[in-house]
Order: structure tokens, then C-alpha cells, then sequence
């Protein structure tokens, strides 16, 4: 019977910022391994189970439909407040439940950094599939809500596929940054939260953009679409509901989160070699 030996080199002088896509690829069996263990641990052991993904974006549709739809009465070109905000709030839920996992994803993982090679990366990746659970449960809502108030998507929903996809690199562009700053700066664990809260309220999940945009002076309108998200909730929204078309800024939101996604990969890959050292 013939064996076959597997050796793997690990050189030193490597480019510390070379990303080797193949590398990636190889552990892909620990990356599904990873997202299927988040998965059994998030939900193990608890009355409700997969019933709290359904929980947080419905407590938060319901708040803001009674805040926002009720009290503040917000524009929405006569489209029903909570099918507004449920495209808002969908996209949102997916992103700072990323955020979130992925900030501290590599101290939750510090002994197996300290005792196996591995690429880092992969443990802020895994957290993206996770999050599709979450996704696809605020997905379900939207769905219902479109039945119950009889609204048919537009059809710009073609295009959905492409804001899904740049929603997933936003979270992760945000996420790999906050995973690579914690590990050199424990006080980033204690940010992440309070960068979630408010970016609730900095993103047009309970307001439009347009709204913004016609009361706030031209650099105000240019600091709001710094924010990564502002462009996928505009999209989203356009995608479903139609109406206008996006701001002249929205290029702007999505150059930011491209900048922040290759700028947040080589920022971690500068910082991988000396992980398990400073974790």
C-alpha cells in the first residue's frame, strides 16, 4: 500500500503582504468546519434556538415603525413604513452581526492561533456564512411584509445578487479591519459595540438618504456617503421598491468599501506572522 507523505513549508521570507488566494483555498474544509461549529454553539442550548434570529429583527422592525412611522411620520414616497424599514433593516442585520462576530473572532480563537498554522484569515471569513442565517431570516420578513401590503419588487431586483455581494464585502471589509486591531489593541473589543449602536441611526435604515441629502449642505451629504453602508440600503431599496436613482455620491460609499476591504486584507496579513506572538 502506498502512503502518501503531505509536507508543509512554512517560509519565513515570504512577502508578508502576499495573499495567496491557493493557500485559502486548501483550508477550505476549516473554514465550513469553523461556520458549522458557530453555528451549533450560537444556538445550543437555548429555549427559542434558531427562533432568535427571527427575534432581532422584528423587535427592531417594530420599534422603529413605531418611532419612526408613527411619532417622527418619515417620508417614504408613499411605500408602507415597515416594508421601508425591513430593507433596511435586513441588510443591517447581516452587517453588524459580521461586524460584530468578526471583531473579536480571533481572541474568541487565541489557542488555536497559539498551536496550529493556519491562514488567520479564515476565522473572520467563517463569520460570513454565519451571518447568512440571520440574513435569510430578516429575507423571510421582507417577503411577508411584500405579500401582506401586495407589493411587487420592481424590476431592478435583478440586481440584487450584486448588492448582496457587495453587502458581504462591506461586512467583511469592516470586520477583518476591527479582528486585526483588536489583536494590537484590546480596546477595540469595547468599540465594536458602540460603533454597531450608532451605526444604526448613521445609516438610512429608518430614514432615506434623500431625506438627508435635501437638509444637509453638500459636505454633510459627502460625510453621510463616507459611510459604507449608505450605498447598499439605497441600493437595496432601489433594487425592491424602485423609485429614484441613487445619489451621485453612492460611487463614493462604494469606493470606500473596496478601499476598506483591500486595505483591512493586507493590514491582517501584515500582522499574521506575529499573531500568535501578540494574541
Amino acid at each position: 500500500m502506498s502512503k502518501h507523505v503531505y509536507k508543509l513549508t512554512v517560509d519565513a521570507s515570504d512577502p508578508a503582504l502576499k495573499l495567496n488566494l491557493k493557500e485559502l483555498f486548501r483550508y477550505k474544509d476549516l473554514f465550513f468546519v469553523l461556520a458549522y461549529r458557530d453555528l451549533r454553539v450560537r444556538y445550543a442550548q437555548t429555549f427559542l434556538g434558531l427562533l432568535w434570529a427571527f427575534i432581532q429583527p422584528a423587535t427592531t422592525l417594530l420599534i422603529i415603525s413605531v418611532v419612526f412611522g408613527k411619532l417622527v411620520n418619515v417620508d417614504t414616497n408613499g411605500v408602507p413604513y415597515p416594508v421601508f424599514a425591513i430593507t433596511g433593516i435586513s441588510v443591517w442585520t447581516y452587517f453588524s452581526f459580521v461586524l460584530s462576530q468578526s471583531g473579536t473572532s480571533l481572541i474568541g480563537a487565541q489557542d488555536m492561533v497559539k498551536k496550529i498554522y493556519f491562514p488567520r484569515l479564515v476565522i473572520p471569513l467563517s463569520k460570513a456564512v454565519v451571518g447568512l442565517v440571520d440574513f435569510g431570516v430578516a429575507i423571510l420578513i421582507l417577503i411577508a411584509l411584500f405579500f401582506y401590503y401586495g407589493i411587487m419588487p420592481t424590476a431592478n431586483i435583478i440586481f440584487l445578487p450584486a448588492f448582496i455581494i457587495l453587502l458581504i464585502i462591506a461586512a467583511l471589509a469592516v470586520g477583518i479591519w476591527f479582528s486585526a486591531l483588536t489583536i494590537r489593541f484590546r480596546d477595540f473589543q469595547y468599540v465594536v459595540p458602540f460603533l454597531v449602536q450608532f451605526g444604526l441611526y448613521i445609516t438610512p435604515i429608518a430614514y432615506s438618504s434623500q431625506t438627508v441629502s435635501n437638509n444637509l449642505p453638500e459636505w454633510a451629504s459627502i460625510l453621510f456617503y463616507l459611510n459604507p453602508m449608505t450605498s447598499i440600503v439605497d441600493g437595496f431599496r432601489w433594487c425592491l421598491l424602485g423609485g429614484s436613482v441613487p445619489s451621485d455620491y453612492f460611487w463614493l460609499s462604494v469606493a470606500v468599501i473596496f478601499i476598506l476591504f483591500v486595505g483591512g486584507v493586507y493590514y491582517f496579513k501584515s500582522l499574521e506572522k506575529t499573531m500568535a506572538d501578540i494574541i
